[in-house]
């Protein structure tokens, strides 16, 4: 992945369903968003992001619909399905217990 900084194994996934809970996009809005949300700190690449997509289409976390766009090109826009608001859920619990847990080991003297 050509990030800024390196994403752990599995969070992009969770980053891109949580783009997506806040409506649909094409993939250049979802790096875009992305880039915007975490301050520039992230620049996902083609390489990355669309893998990603893909996989996550395939387990009916999301669907997607070929559209024209803004600038009058087509673009298939991404949009979460009920599973992939579920499968948001799990993860981002499982993150924010995961997060704790390596905080405490962390912070431990």
């Amino acid at each position: 992945m050509a990030d800024k900084n390196e994403l752990f194994p599995g969070t992009l996934d969770m980053l891109i369903l949580r783009v997506l809970s806040r409506g649909e996009l094409h993939g250049w809005g979802i790096t875009s968003k992305l880039e915007q949300l975490s301050q520039s700190a992230l620049q996902v690449d083609e390489g990355s992001l669309y893998p990603s997509l893909y996989r996550m289409e395939a387990k009916g976390w999301i669907e997607a619909e070929w559209r024209m766009t803004e600038n009058n090109r087509r673009a298939k826009y991404y949009s979460l399905t009920r599973a992939g608001r579920k499968q948001l859920e799990k993860e981002q619990e499982l993150w924010t217990r995961m997060s704790a847990i390596i905080e405490l080991v962390m912070q431990s003297t």
